[in-house]
């Protein structure tokens, strides 16, 4: 176990470029509501249905905790912009500075961000941990591990690459494999097993990324599938958008591309120690029998989750040209996408079979050979 944990520090300290300093992250302190005044808006010529609060908040945290402000909140009718809130409410507040230096809260404008959030999260990310320790015991203790590096690795690592210049493919294929090195070593342990099933994904997860780039390429994608992706575009316009279209289809696929493999691997390395006399022919026609019987629910899988992310867009083709709503960017991107993942698990099934089937029956084979021989000297 200590070489696992020492392997995955290691692994996130050599691959995680350092932050860029230049970045300036936008400072925000939370607050509460503490009165709600409305003002009549009939002359704030933004239609009939704008309301205007005049919200009373109290700042929580900073440098400015416990001090008061009144700050505005517009209500257009529109529940996407809209931030509803009642009495005792606690939200996120934006601060910009007014002028060149900060000598009071004067001198600092208020603006709501949204509703603080953060609490919920916890309870829930709470609930999932307990839960993976009462019914995984040390697995679960391995998973929350492997869970925690790959987030590091996406945020420490993968964001980094891609916003100082390097290629958003490379970075989603390299943050891809290692984090498939940690999380199958930690899970599996260091065999011929896990190593199979890494091979397998790292090889699956490049066939993605080329995949992805002529999915791309010959449907005319823009990368600009969604409203963050014109946000991003207005902060970082330098960006190649195309390339993070296709960095996104990589990690997504990710998971269910190691859940193949290792399944896969796994059931490889039962079969042949029930039955050590099984050839590497035998062991793959094994693995491929397992890989058919997976191929339909991981598949189904991975095109549900694209399906369940965009239901509004499904529920849009209702009053859209069918025609027209298949060749809707968004709508092309998505099917796209989960196309793209699913031949990948389809490529990751031979692949690992024959991987897994060959390197288990040589490294057991040459341990027993080792062994043997070493009882051979001893006699």
């Amino acid at each position: 176990m200590k070489k696992i944990l020492i392997l995955l520090f290691l692994l996130i300290g050599i691959t995680t470029p350092a932050i860029s300093e230049e970045k300036a992250i936008m400072k925000s302190e939370i607050g509460v509501v503490e009165n709600i005044q409305y003002e009549d808006a009939d002359e704030l010529n933004q239609g009939e249905q704008t309301t205007k609060q005049d919200v009373t908040i109290k700042v929580l945290t900073g440098e400015f905790k416990e001090t008061k402000r009144i700050v505005d909140n517009m209500l257009t009718g529109n529940p996407a912009y809209d931030i509803n809130l009642s009495k005792g409410d606690k939200v996120i507040l934006h601060l910009e500075q007014v002028g060149d230096t900060v000598a009071s809260a004067d001198d600092v404008n208020f603006y709501i961000a949204d509703i603080q959030r953060n609490n919920q999260i916890l309870i829930f990310i709470g609930i999932f941990f307990v839960l993976l320790l009462l019914i995984g015991h040390k697995k679960g203790i391995t998973s929350i591990v492997s869970i925690i590096s790959t987030i590091l690795l996406i945020f420490l690592m993968l964001m980094p690459m891609i916003l100082n210049g390097f290629c958003p493919i490379a970075s989603a294929v390299l943050t891809g494999i290692i984090s498939t090195v940690i999380t199958i070593y930690l899970v599996g342990g260091f065999n011929s097993k896990s190593s199979s099933a890494i091979i397998g994904t790292s090889i699956s997860l490049i066939f993605a990324g080329a995949l992805s780039m002529l999915a791309i390429y010959f449907a005319h994608l823009t990368g600009f599938a969604g409203e963050e992706n014109m946000f991003l575009y207005t902060a970082r316009p330098d960006l190649s958008f195309t390339g993070i279209l296709s960095a996104s289809m990589i990690i997504s696929a990710l998971g269910a591309l190691m859940d193949t493999a290792v399944s896969i691997a796994s059931t490889v390395n039962e079969i042949y120690e029930t039955d050590k006399t099984l050839s590497i022919q035998q062991l793959f026609k094994s693995g491929m029998n397992v890989g058919r019987d997976i191929i339909g629910t991981m598949s189904n899988t991975l095109i549900l989750v694209y399906l369940g992310s965009s239901l509004p867009l499904v529920l849009l083709s209702s009053n859209i040209d069918m025609n027209k709503f298949f060749n809707l960017n968004q709508v092309a991107t998505e099917i796209l996408s989960a196309l793209t993942g699913s031949i990948a698990i389809l490529f990751c099934v031979p692949i690992t079979a024959i991987i897994a089937a060959y390197l288990i029956k040589k490294q057991k084979e040459k341990l027993v050979f080792n062994f043997d021989t070493q009882n051979e000297m001893n006699d």
